[in-house]
């Protein structure tokens, strides 16, 4: 009897224990499953930020100044004394016309100066001598008279020699061509040993300022009362890009707003002015800008790669205390610099899903993995 006792006891804690080690095993499979079926996600917090609203638009560089240098006087090209594609500063040579004609010419002016300066000398010792014999009536008053008037004449002759005189020795400076501005040569337009006149259209070469550097561009009209608002508080910052906005090519400031809006398109004219200190901008180039209008001041933003399109609008995944999937549709107010600024929809500290939304649906499980999101 006490061994059948024994027996049965021995058979239920055995029994026991195996129960016991059964229901572990299928508690432990069990949150294996529930790990295993959670979709692995990459989250962000939402966060107030100061962001710039921004407004795109296409341009073309252009010339903060641009010159053709021309000659001035006729005559051959002795010389040509730049470097096409080089930096020149204001007054450097450029150019030398023969000057040999020119000075010629200023030396029969002053030649012919010094014969009239004489023969005005001479009258007018003529008229010393005559006014002394008109005194004493040796001579009719007429002569004193015409000596004097000659004297007169003379003297205006002189005064249109020495203009003779000035517009010579111009025209000779003209041979002499300088830079009329600092800026970088282009391409020459006629070779040393031809001659070149002053109304001819080609002329030597142009020169274009870069330093600084214009960018024209329009905007909508729609947007011109909120430029002009904000550019009475300060100058409106622009941002210029490459055609695919992978390289920042400067930053500058609106100089010009038109006067006039264009009937025919509904824009406004405008021009931006940048440094160009890295020569990243070049006349006639297609530049992408950025025109910053104003700044949202605590604005709530999410990384863009957050924000995705359904049929009913943009929405986010919003991870829940409970690590479960909550859809939401936002109102997306800007997307700039890859974070977009939520008008309604989320909360400022909430976690949204950045990486793993296509696995997701409403109320679906998440792992959260520990790495930073990626911005776009």
């Amino acid at each position: 009897m006490k061994r059948t006792l024994l027996f049965v006891g021995l058979l239920g804690l055995g029994t026991a224990a195996w129960w016991m080690l059964h229901s572990h095993l299928l508690a432990s499979s069990a949150a294996a499953d529930v790990s295993q079926s959670a979709v692995p996600v990459v989250v962000a917090t939402v966060e107030r930020q100061d962001t710039p609203a921004v407004i795109s638009a296409i341009g073309t560089a252009q010339a903060y100044n641009s010159v053709t240098v021309r000659a001035r006087v006729d005559g051959q090209l002795d010389k040509i004394a730049f470097v096409e594609g080089q930096e020149v500063h204001r007054g450097d040579l450029l150019a030398q016309l023969d000057p040999r004609p020119f000075e010629a010419q200023l030396r029969a002016a002053q030649a012919q100066k010094d014969r009239d300066v004489a023969q005005r000398a001479n009258v007018e010792r003529d008229f010393a001598r005559f006014s002394d014999l008109a005194h004493r009536g040796a001579i009719p008053a007429q002569t004193l008279d015409t000596t004097h008037a000659q004297i007169e004449q003379l003297k205006a002759t002189v005064e249109m020699d020495e203009a003779q005189i000035d517009n010579a020795r111009i025209a000779l400076g003209y041979t002499t061509i300088r830079a009329p501005l600092d800026g970088r040569t282009g391409a020459r337009l006629v070779d040393a040993g031809n001659m070149v006149h002053a109304t001819d259209s080609t002329g030597i070469v142009l020169i274009t300022q870069v330093h600084p550097i214009t960018v024209s561009f329009s905007l909508p009209q729609d947007e011109l009362p909120a430029l002009l608002a904000s550019q009475r508080k300060a100058p409106l910052r622009v941002t210029a890009l490459s055609r695919d906005a992978s390289q920042t090519l400067g930053d500058g400031v609106i100089s010009l707003i038109d006067n006039q809006i264009d009937p025919a398109t509904g824009t406004i004219h405008c021009k931006a002015t940048f440094d160009n200190t890295d020569n990243l901008l070049w006349p006639g180039q297609f530049v992408a800008l950025q025109v910053v209008r104003d700044v949202r001041r605590g604005a709530l933003t999410v990384p863009s790669t957050a924000v995705q399109l359904g049929t009913d609008g943009a929405y986010v995944f919003v991870v829940t205390d409970k690590n479960t999937a909550d859809l939401r549709h936002v109102e997306v107010a800007a997307a700039e610099g890859g974070r977009s600024v939520i008008a309604r929809g989320v909360s400022q500290g909430e976690r949204v899903v950045t990486e793993g939304q296509y696995k997701l649906e409403q109320g679906s499980s998440v792992r959260v993995l520990d790495r930073p999101p990626t911005l776009k």
